[in-house]
Protein backbone atom coordinates (compact mmCIF):
# COMPACT_ATOMS: atom_id res chain seq x y z
CA UNK A 1 0.00 0.00 0.00
CA UNK A 2 1.64 3.16 -0.87
CA UNK A 3 1.73 6.75 1.13
CA UNK A 4 -0.62 8.46 -0.69
CA UNK A 5 -3.46 5.92 -0.16
CA UNK A 6 -2.24 5.26 3.55
CA UNK A 7 -2.21 9.10 3.83
CA UNK A 8 -6.15 9.56 2.54
CA UNK A 9 -7.20 6.69 5.26
CA UNK A 10 -6.21 8.59 7.38
CA UNK A 11 -7.71 11.83 6.18
CA UNK A 12 -11.09 9.97 5.75
CA UNK A 13 -11.34 9.36 9.82
CA UNK A 14 -11.19 12.97 9.81
CA UNK A 15 -12.91 14.55 7.51
CA UNK A 16 -15.40 16.51 9.80
CA UNK A 17 -12.18 18.26 11.05
CA UNK A 18 -11.21 19.99 7.93
CA UNK A 19 -12.74 22.54 5.45
CA UNK A 20 -11.79 23.69 1.75
CA UNK A 21 -10.01 26.81 2.13
CA UNK A 22 -11.54 28.17 -1.11
CA UNK A 23 -15.10 28.38 -0.43
CA UNK A 24 -15.08 26.76 3.43
CA UNK A 25 -17.27 23.79 2.02
CA UNK A 26 -17.29 20.31 4.17
CA UNK A 27 -14.88 18.12 2.51
CA UNK A 28 -14.65 14.48 1.51
CA UNK A 29 -12.12 11.88 0.64
CA UNK A 30 -13.08 10.62 -2.79
CA UNK A 31 -11.48 7.29 -4.46
CA UNK A 32 -8.59 7.91 -1.77
CA UNK A 33 -6.74 10.11 -4.38
CA UNK A 34 -8.59 13.41 -3.67
CA UNK A 35 -9.94 15.31 -0.98
CA UNK A 36 -13.57 17.25 -2.46
CA UNK A 37 -15.16 19.83 -0.96
CA UNK A 38 -19.35 20.09 -2.01
CA UNK A 39 -18.70 22.61 -4.53
CA UNK A 40 -16.46 20.28 -5.92
CA UNK A 41 -13.00 22.19 -5.58
CA UNK A 42 -10.37 19.13 -5.61
CA UNK A 43 -7.05 18.59 -3.94
CA UNK A 44 -4.91 15.86 -4.93
CA UNK A 45 -3.09 13.08 -2.81
CA UNK A 46 0.86 13.70 -2.84
CA UNK A 47 2.70 10.55 -3.32
CA UNK A 48 4.52 11.48 -0.33
CA UNK A 49 1.13 11.32 1.34
CA UNK A 50 0.19 15.11 1.84
CA UNK A 51 -1.90 17.65 1.08
CA UNK A 52 -1.60 20.93 -0.63
CA UNK A 53 -4.24 22.77 0.20
CA UNK A 54 -3.21 26.57 -0.63
CA UNK A 55 -5.43 28.06 -3.44
CA UNK A 56 -2.54 29.73 -4.71
CA UNK A 57 1.54 29.23 -5.77
CA UNK A 58 3.84 30.20 -3.00
CA UNK A 59 7.21 30.87 -3.30
CA UNK A 60 8.25 30.19 0.82
CA UNK A 61 12.19 31.58 1.98
CA UNK A 62 12.57 28.43 3.47
CA UNK A 63 14.37 25.82 1.51
CA UNK A 64 15.23 21.94 1.89
CA UNK A 65 18.96 22.97 2.95
CA UNK A 66 17.48 24.85 5.89
CA UNK A 67 14.42 22.10 7.03
CA UNK A 68 16.87 19.34 6.55
CA UNK A 69 19.56 20.89 9.17
CA UNK A 70 16.31 21.85 11.59
CA UNK A 71 15.81 18.33 11.58
CA UNK A 72 19.05 17.24 12.47
CA UNK A 73 19.37 19.64 15.27
CA UNK A 74 15.74 18.50 16.64
CA UNK A 75 16.50 14.94 16.55
CA UNK A 76 20.08 14.68 17.04
CA UNK A 77 21.41 17.19 19.50
CA UNK A 78 18.39 17.23 21.58
CA UNK A 79 18.89 20.83 21.94
CA UNK A 80 15.18 21.19 22.48
CA UNK A 81 14.58 18.11 24.42
CA UNK A 82 13.51 20.03 27.55
CA UNK A 83 10.92 22.30 25.61
CA UNK A 84 9.22 18.95 24.12
CA UNK A 85 8.77 17.92 27.76
CA UNK A 86 7.32 20.90 29.11
CA UNK A 87 4.73 21.03 26.69
CA UNK A 88 4.06 16.96 26.75
CA UNK A 89 3.34 17.82 30.50
CA UNK A 90 1.90 20.46 30.02
CA UNK A 91 -1.01 19.09 27.85
CA UNK A 92 -1.35 16.29 30.19
CA UNK A 93 -1.78 18.10 32.98
CA UNK A 94 -4.53 20.38 31.55
CA UNK A 95 -6.03 18.16 28.75
CA UNK A 96 -8.08 14.96 28.50
CA UNK A 97 -5.98 13.52 25.80
CA UNK A 98 -8.01 10.22 26.27
CA UNK A 99 -10.65 12.12 23.91
CA UNK A 100 -10.61 10.40 20.56
CA UNK A 101 -9.83 11.95 18.37
CA UNK A 102 -7.82 14.27 20.36
CA UNK A 103 -6.23 16.83 18.07
CA UNK A 104 -3.24 18.36 18.52
CA UNK A 105 -2.57 20.71 15.40
CA UNK A 106 1.27 22.31 14.95
CA UNK A 107 0.34 25.48 13.20
CA UNK A 108 3.54 26.52 11.29
CA UNK A 109 5.58 23.26 12.03
CA UNK A 110 8.24 22.78 9.40
CA UNK A 111 9.42 19.61 8.29
CA UNK A 112 7.46 17.38 11.77
CA UNK A 113 10.18 16.59 13.75
CA UNK A 114 8.66 19.05 16.79
CA UNK A 115 5.10 17.62 16.52
CA UNK A 116 6.38 14.11 16.30
CA UNK A 117 7.96 14.40 19.16
CA UNK A 118 5.39 15.80 21.21
CA UNK A 119 3.08 13.02 20.19
CA UNK A 120 5.16 10.47 20.81
CA UNK A 121 5.40 12.42 24.65
CA UNK A 122 1.94 12.52 25.04
CA UNK A 123 2.05 8.16 25.32
CA UNK A 124 -1.88 8.80 24.22
CA UNK A 125 -3.35 6.40 21.40
CA UNK A 126 -6.31 8.71 20.55
CA UNK A 127 -4.11 11.65 19.80
CA UNK A 128 -4.13 12.50 15.99
CA UNK A 129 -1.64 15.26 15.16
CA UNK A 130 -1.79 17.57 12.29
CA UNK A 131 0.87 19.49 10.76
CA UNK A 132 0.49 22.70 8.51
CA UNK A 133 3.00 24.67 7.20
CA UNK A 134 3.25 27.49 3.64
CA UNK A 135 6.55 25.91 2.90
CA UNK A 136 6.10 22.86 0.71
CA UNK A 137 9.77 21.64 1.47
CA UNK A 138 8.74 21.26 4.86
CA UNK A 139 6.29 19.29 4.61
CA UNK A 140 7.25 16.85 2.28
CA UNK A 141 10.16 16.42 4.12
CA UNK A 142 7.69 15.65 7.16
CA UNK A 143 5.48 13.26 4.91
CA UNK A 144 8.26 11.81 3.99
CA UNK A 145 10.13 10.75 7.69
CA UNK A 146 6.09 10.91 10.01
CA UNK A 147 3.25 8.76 8.73
CA UNK A 148 0.70 8.94 11.25
CA UNK A 149 0.01 13.13 11.43
CA UNK A 150 -2.02 14.37 8.64
CA UNK A 151 0.66 16.94 6.72
CA UNK A 152 -0.91 19.81 5.33
CA UNK A 153 0.58 22.57 2.99
CA UNK A 154 -1.86 25.69 4.02
CA UNK A 155 -2.10 29.02 5.12
CA UNK A 156 -2.53 30.24 8.59
CA UNK A 157 -4.30 32.82 7.70
CA UNK A 158 -7.01 31.07 6.59
CA UNK A 159 -6.40 27.39 7.75
CA UNK A 160 -8.45 24.33 6.26
CA UNK A 161 -9.22 23.42 9.51
CA UNK A 162 -13.11 23.47 10.60
CA UNK A 163 -14.38 25.33 13.58
CA UNK A 164 -13.74 24.34 16.89
CA UNK A 165 -12.15 20.96 15.59
CA UNK A 166 -9.00 21.20 17.40
CA UNK A 167 -7.96 20.28 21.06
CA UNK A 168 -4.37 21.85 21.17
CA UNK A 169 -2.65 24.51 18.94
CA UNK A 170 1.34 24.00 19.18
CA UNK A 171 2.91 27.29 18.04
CA UNK A 172 6.08 27.33 18.34
CA UNK A 173 9.49 29.81 17.27
CA UNK A 174 6.58 30.62 14.65
CA UNK A 175 4.22 33.26 13.65
CA UNK A 176 0.54 33.68 15.25
CA UNK A 177 -2.98 34.64 13.85
CA UNK A 178 -4.70 34.24 16.99
CA UNK A 179 -8.10 34.93 15.47
CA UNK A 180 -7.96 31.31 13.37
CA UNK A 181 -6.35 29.93 17.07
CA UNK A 182 -9.86 30.99 18.34
CA UNK A 183 -11.95 29.47 16.15
CA UNK A 184 -10.30 26.35 15.08
CA UNK A 185 -10.22 25.41 18.84
CA UNK A 186 -12.88 23.98 21.32
CA UNK A 187 -14.05 25.54 23.88
CA UNK A 188 -11.61 25.02 26.22
CA UNK A 189 -8.49 24.17 24.49
CA UNK A 190 -4.96 25.07 24.51
CA UNK A 191 -2.68 27.00 22.78
CA UNK A 192 1.07 26.17 23.34
CA UNK A 193 3.20 29.03 22.19
CA UNK A 194 7.05 29.04 22.54
CA UNK A 195 8.72 32.41 22.10
CA UNK A 196 12.38 33.41 21.80
CA UNK A 197 13.58 35.18 25.20
CA UNK A 198 16.72 37.86 25.28
CA UNK A 199 19.20 34.69 25.22
CA UNK A 200 18.53 32.58 22.67
CA UNK A 201 21.07 31.24 20.34
CA UNK A 202 23.15 34.69 22.08
CA UNK A 203 26.51 33.02 20.96
CA UNK A 204 25.21 32.38 17.55
CA UNK A 205 23.83 35.78 17.31
CA UNK A 206 26.58 37.40 18.78
CA UNK A 207 29.55 35.87 16.73
CA UNK A 208 27.48 36.83 12.97
CA UNK A 209 26.25 40.26 13.96
CA UNK A 210 27.87 43.47 15.65
CA UNK A 211 24.93 45.08 17.03
CA UNK A 212 22.19 44.32 18.50
CA UNK A 213 19.39 43.99 15.85
CA UNK A 214 19.18 40.47 16.64
CA UNK A 215 18.37 41.11 20.33
CA UNK A 216 14.96 38.51 20.51
CA UNK A 217 12.20 41.30 22.86
CA UNK A 218 8.71 39.64 23.32
CA UNK A 219 7.26 41.38 26.01
CA UNK A 220 4.52 42.86 23.24
CA UNK A 221 4.41 38.99 22.23
CA UNK A 222 3.26 37.52 25.62
CA UNK A 223 1.34 41.04 26.40
CA UNK A 224 -1.13 39.90 23.06
CA UNK A 225 -1.18 36.28 23.66
CA UNK A 226 -2.73 36.94 27.19
CA UNK A 227 -4.99 39.43 25.72
CA UNK A 228 -6.35 36.81 23.57
CA UNK A 229 -6.05 33.63 25.71
CA UNK A 230 -7.09 32.69 29.35
CA UNK A 231 -3.37 32.29 31.05
CA UNK A 232 -2.72 28.69 32.59
CA UNK A 233 1.15 28.83 32.63
CA UNK A 234 4.16 29.76 31.50
CA UNK A 235 7.50 28.44 31.93
CA UNK A 236 11.26 29.84 31.30
CA UNK A 237 13.29 27.30 30.01
CA UNK A 238 17.27 28.67 29.79
CA UNK A 239 20.33 26.42 29.54
CA UNK A 240 23.40 26.11 27.50
CA UNK A 241 24.49 22.73 25.39
CA UNK A 242 27.86 21.91 23.75
CA UNK A 243 27.31 21.57 20.51
CA UNK A 244 30.04 19.56 18.16
CA UNK A 245 31.54 20.87 14.14
CA UNK A 246 28.72 19.34 12.43
CA UNK A 247 25.68 20.32 15.05
CA UNK A 248 27.00 23.87 14.87
CA UNK A 249 26.91 23.83 11.05
CA UNK A 250 23.54 22.58 11.40
CA UNK A 251 22.60 25.30 13.57
CA UNK A 252 23.71 27.79 11.34
CA UNK A 253 21.94 26.44 8.50
CA UNK A 254 19.23 26.13 10.03
CA UNK A 255 18.25 29.62 11.21
CA UNK A 256 16.96 32.57 8.72
CA UNK A 257 20.17 34.61 10.85
CA UNK A 258 22.42 33.14 8.19
CA UNK A 259 20.91 34.67 5.27
CA UNK A 260 22.08 38.13 6.20
CA UNK A 261 25.24 37.37 7.53
CA UNK A 262 28.77 38.00 6.74
CA UNK A 263 30.12 34.45 5.26
CA UNK A 264 33.51 35.02 6.58
CA UNK A 265 31.95 35.12 10.18
CA UNK A 266 29.76 31.99 9.27
CA UNK A 267 32.59 30.36 8.67
CA UNK A 268 34.85 30.96 11.62
CA UNK A 269 31.59 29.80 13.60
CA UNK A 270 31.11 26.48 12.10
CA UNK A 271 35.00 25.51 12.15
CA UNK A 272 34.71 25.91 15.92
CA UNK A 273 35.49 22.39 17.29
CA UNK A 274 32.97 22.57 19.89
CA UNK A 275 30.76 25.49 21.28
CA UNK A 276 28.20 26.44 24.13
CA UNK A 277 24.76 27.44 22.43
CA UNK A 278 21.66 29.13 25.23
CA UNK A 279 18.43 27.81 24.48
CA UNK A 280 16.60 30.92 26.74
CA UNK A 281 12.49 30.34 25.42
CA UNK A 282 8.77 30.97 27.31
CA UNK A 283 6.08 28.22 26.51
CA UNK A 284 3.25 29.55 27.12
CA UNK A 285 -0.02 27.75 27.87
CA UNK A 286 -2.94 29.96 27.37
CA UNK A 287 -7.14 28.22 27.54
CA UNK A 288 -9.79 28.91 24.72
CA UNK A 289 -12.62 30.68 26.61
Amino acid sequence: MTKKIRSAQRVRKLESVLKCPICESPVKVVDLKSLICSHNHTFDFAKQGYLNLMPYPTNSHYKKELFEARHKIITESNLYAAVHETITKAIRAHADVSINPFIIADLGCGEGSQLQKILDGCRSRAATGIGLDIAKEGIMMAAGRYESPIWLVADLAKTPLADRSVHVILNMLSPSNYKEFKRVLVQGGLVIKVVPRPLYLKELRETLFEDDKKVYRNEETVSRFKNHFRPLDSFRLTYTQKLHNAELEHLVRMTPLAWTADQARIDAYINQETAEITLDVEVLIGLNM
